[in-house]
């Protein structure tokens, strides 16, 4: 019964004869005629159903999530549980980031180059540009809180006319640092695990194991494929590791943060670690000051991205459009203040600086975090037992973060080939009939990313040119809908709850700028001379790749393309 009905005092039913079904009536109505009383009663009974009906429309509307009607109104409904608090967002955007995987692998070229002083002033220094694409990047997210994000944001802020070229360039970037992001963390997994073994074992003075190129691939490969399976056959697993993960980067960074430069028996002084500058040009090749800071820049500019986790998970965030923006610009303010601390612990801790990349050191100068763990605990405890913890600390964090790009890259693969933007997009946007995953997209992932760490049997520097790659990939993919945004008339724009007003377009050209600069310095060489064991291949397997797709949309795919579709009919509201 309508709550409505409550109200009025029950008439004669049996005025009604075979309408007896019908709600009671106001007493008022027995006073008519019968004849009379029943039209009077339906349109009387109409008209409070109306006003009912009208009542709790107006009262859905008004308790409807605000980042659901703004979803609504950008013509997509609401498909995904809108379960996630601010401080869950936050939490998967953190771990998104982590702590780990972009700091250890290149502190020791990066402090090799110029010294402590530019390696901690420099994560400072790309902090603070770092907050201009954020910041750009929330008001953005505030005004399109959708899973899709950047692919989404850049078709709708160029405009019909520019919009499926964008989302085009966007998606295709986006796909090449994910899927080169998997083999980032496969590369520092294995070098990782490759010093456990080796300090496990005795060392490299005690006679320890020492992985060679062949097994290094090897295991290269092997986390590639384990990250894969998980990723086809356990995906109710890969929810579960997501949480620990989380809780494995918060707990574990605080633990090495604190613990390492208490059990380091000295601690470099302060002018050492914020002032001191130093070049290994007989070793890098490299005789610039400038150049050798540039360079030294690099490990903070691989590890300060990947806050648009955020914005992937908008659909999913109660009030998006404010928390979405939110938690963008806290992970940055964590990740930069969690990752300043973690360089800071490394470099305080550091017993002697030249013996850091010795070949016959305990580490065989291969890992220089490993050795300032070693040098620490060895020379507390006289023992490898707490280094070899820590490393597999470090070694989890990788562990997680492969598997979690893995599956972010295959549903960018998956949602790129639905719209044919993948050859053979028939294949890849396949779904397995039995786990529900688009498994042919997490393979032909992991195939690439095998296919990526090849050179590894040849060349020294295939971190380098991988993490390349995946920078300007993921990176370079921020810039196109912030460059939207940029040029885009300002009335043409509908401003979230986070909005810059006039600031707006400064902001964005700074952010556009920075992501140009970091993106052109990750192609430059990192060592000299330039011969084939030290050649950065990244320019020369980006231009191929990039210069394909350009092709394929000049020829044919300007044709067909025209970016995210709608579910929502603009005209009646229907799906």
């Amino acid at each position: 019964m309508p709550n409505f009905a409550k109200n009025f005092k029950l008439g004669n039913a049996t005025d009604f004869g075979e309408h007896t079904t019908h709600p009671p009536f106001p007493s008022q109505l027995r006073r008519c005629p019968n004849s009379l009383s029943f039209f009077h009663y339906k349109y009387f009974r109409s008209s409070l159903i109306r006003m009912d009906c009208q009542g709790l429309i107006q009262k859905e509307a008004e308790e409807m999530d605000s980042g659901e009607k703004r979803l609504n109104e950008l013509g997509y409904k609401q498909e995904l549980r809108r379960e996630m608090t601010l401080f869950k967002t936050l939490a998967i955007s953190f771990s998104t980031m982590t702590l780990f995987t972009g700091i250890t692998p290149l502190y020791g070229s990066s402090l090799q180059y110029a010294g402590p002083a530019s390696l901690v002033w420099g994560w400072v220094i790309v902090s603070f540009f770092t907050w201009f694409v954020g910041i750009a990047m929330a008001e953005i997210c505030s005004s399109f809180p959708t899973t899709g994000s950047l692919y989404f944001w850049a078709a709708h802020l160029a405009g019909p006319r520019w919009g499926p070229f964008a989302s085009w360039c966007c998606a295709w970037l986006e796909t090449i640092g994910l899927v080169a992001g998997i083999g980032t963390q496969a590369y520092a997994g294995s070098e990782v695990l490759q010093i456990i073994i080796l300090l496990c074992t005795g060392t490299n003075k005690g006679g320890g194991y020492f992985a060679p190129k062949w097994l290094f691939l090897c295991m290269y490969m092997g986390l590639t494929v384990i990250w894969a399976v998980l990723n086809t056959f356990a995906l109710e697993v890969i929810a579960l590791i997501d949480i620990i993960s989380m809780w494995w980067q918060v707990i574990g960074g605080t633990v090495i943060v604190i613990m390492l430069p208490l059990v380091a028996l000295t601690t470099k002084p302060a002018s050492f670690v914020f002032t001191h500058f130093e070049m290994a040009s007989a070793t890098t090749g490299i005789s610039s000051k400038a150049y050798a800071v540039i360079l030294s820049l690099l490990v903070s500019q691989y590890s300060l991205y990947g806050y648009d986790a955020a914005a992937h998970l908008t659909e999913e965030t109660k009030g998006a459009d404010k928390n979405g923006p939110i938690a963008i610009l806290s992970s940055i303010g964590i990740i930069s203040a969690f990752g300043w601390a973690y360089i800071l612990a490394l470099t305080f801790s550091i017993q002697n600086f030249n013996y850091l990349y010795d070949p016959t050191n305990e580490t065989a100068g291969a890992f220089v975090p490993a050795q300032i763990l070693y040098d620490a605990f060895h020379g507390r405890y006289h023992n490898a037992a707490g280094a070899i913890i820590f490393l597999f600390i470090i070694w989890g964090s990788f562990f997680f973060g492969g598997l979690s790009i893995t599956t972010s890259a295959a549903r960018v693969v998956y949602a790129l080939s639905r719209d044919g933007g993948i050859p053979l997009s028939s294949i890849w946007r396949q779904v397995h009939p039995k786990h529900k995953v688009p498994a042919n997209a997490v393979w032909f992932c992991a195939v690439i990313c095998i296919l990526l760490g090849l050179p590894i049997l040849k060349i020294n520097v295939v971190f380098t040119a991988i993490t390349s790659i995946c920078t300007i990939g993921w990176v370079g993919g921020y810039a196109v809908p912030i460059f939207a945004r940029m040029v885009i008339k300002e009335k043409n724009f509908k401003a979230g709850p986070f909005y810059l007003g006039k600031a707006s377009r400064p902001i964005c050209l700074v952010a556009f700028l920075w992501i140009c600069y970091t993106c052109s310095v990750f192609l430059l060489p990192t060592y000299y001379p330039i011969t084939w064991n030290t050649f950065n291949y990244a320019p020369v397997a980006l231009g191929i790749v990039l210069s394909l797709i350009m092709l394929w949309w000049v020829v044919d795919a300007r044709k067909w393309f025209k970016g995210p579709v709608r579910n929502i009919d603009d005209q009646n509201g229907k799906v």
